[in-house]
């Protein structure tokens, strides 16, 4: 029983780290790792295509990623303050938690100022109250229409790259649109699904001539996936809760390819913890709308996918932990060996593993 954080430890040197996405998306590298026979196979993304028959299912996560990370002034001092927009919690209120960067500059009370380039003020927020070590609830002092707060909040936020991705140099692409999936539709996220970065919607029309069908969820992905393990006994980590929507429409298109025996191909571990968030006792899955804190670690039983996408993740963390319960321990930490020796691209932007 694989229950130890330490077992899913590996070194990992910043080379293979995904600075900057495939020039499209589906050229990106697909390593395919077959958990019967233990077969690691190395292709491109678009082969996805020879993996998939008729009447198969693809679950995909809509949600759509907004641009989450500003900087603003704090009154009196002017020092430069990082604000990552975490969740609204209360829209007429225009309160939010997020977190700040340096933390400890910031205290109850104190006003943060976000200006456009010509040195106005179009944002005005004030502190009220700690939520963590780094975490604060801020509230935006705004008198305009709803339409102009949301202009102005669009205008002053970054695309929420994550902060191991560090360039020197512009690119020939454009990160609000790359760091968003193509079927991109529900807005709340503050890192994008990656796993879905790799579908162009070439390869979904194509996919969907062959007769693979989508079913589409929402899981808005917040730092609860990313926040560092720091316990040893897995089975004492708690997940930081994140919102999901399973629709009736999508549970009929999965739930009716796998009472046909085809492939359920969930993308994206976000998409997993969704699923597996709502499953009947029959093993079927269910219409679904709430918040999830579901951490799924090995020794687990998958209810509905036969299949996965996913990127390569970061050491220790619960993405690699989930992928473990999913594809074995051994073939998993072995495919992430090979990866190395292959070159492949790690983490958001990097190259993706397709586990049958």
């Amino acid at each position: 029983m694989r229950t130890k954080l330490s077992n899913f430890n590996f070194e990992l040197d910043t080379k293979y780290i995904a600075q900057t996405p495939s020039l499209n998306r589906d050229d990106s590298r697909l390593m395919v790792v077959n958990r019967q026979t233990g077969k690691i196979e190395h292709r491109i993304f678009r082969d996805l295509l020879n993996y998939f028959n008729d009447g198969d299912v693809m679950v995909l996560n809509n949600t759509k990623v907004f641009p989450a990370r500003m900087y603003g002034q704090k009154e009196k001092t002017g020092a430069k303050i990082e604000v990552f927009l975490l969740r609204e919690l209360n829209h007429d209120a225009r309160l939010w938690d997020v977190l700040v960067d340096p933390a400890r500059k910031i205290r109850v009370g104190n006003k943060l100022y976000f200006e456009d380039d010509k040195g106005n003020d179009l944002l005005i927020a004030e502190v009220v109250d700690n939520t963590t070590s780094r975490g604060r609830t801020i509230r935006f002092l705004f008198d305009g229409t709803e339409e102009q707060f949301q202009k102005n909040l669009n205008f002053l936020g970054m695309t929420p790259l994550p902060k191991y991705i560090k360039r020197e140099n512009a690119v020939l692409f454009d990160d609000k649109d790359r760091y968003q999936t193509v079927f991109a539709k529900e807005l709340g996220a503050v890192a994008a699904p990656t796993a879905g970065l790799h579908f162009s919607k070439e390869l979904m029309k194509r996919l969907e001539l062959k007769g693979v069908n989508f079913a589409e969820l929402t899981l808005h992905v917040g730092l609860g996936t990313f926040r560092a393990i720091d316990v040893e006994d897995l089975s004492k980590h708690k997940m930081d809760a994140e919102y999901f929507k399973i629709t009736e429409k999508a549970a009929a298109v999965v739930n009716k390819g796998k009472e046909k025996g085809g492939k359920i191909c969930v993308v994206g571990t976000t998409s997993m913890r969704s699923v597996e968030s709502s499953v009947s006792s029959l093993g079927m899955l269910k219409a679904a709308e709430g918040w999830t804190n579901k951490f799924i670690y090995p020794p687990y039983e998958f209810s509905v996918a036969n299949a996965m996408v996913t990127n390569f993740h970061l050491p220790k963390s619960s993405l690699i932990i989930m992928v473990s319960a999913f594809a074995g321990h051994e073939l998993t930490m072995e495919a992430y060996e090979q990866a190395k020796k292959e070159n492949y691209r790690f983490y958001s932007y990097g190259d993706a593993m397709l586990i049958i």
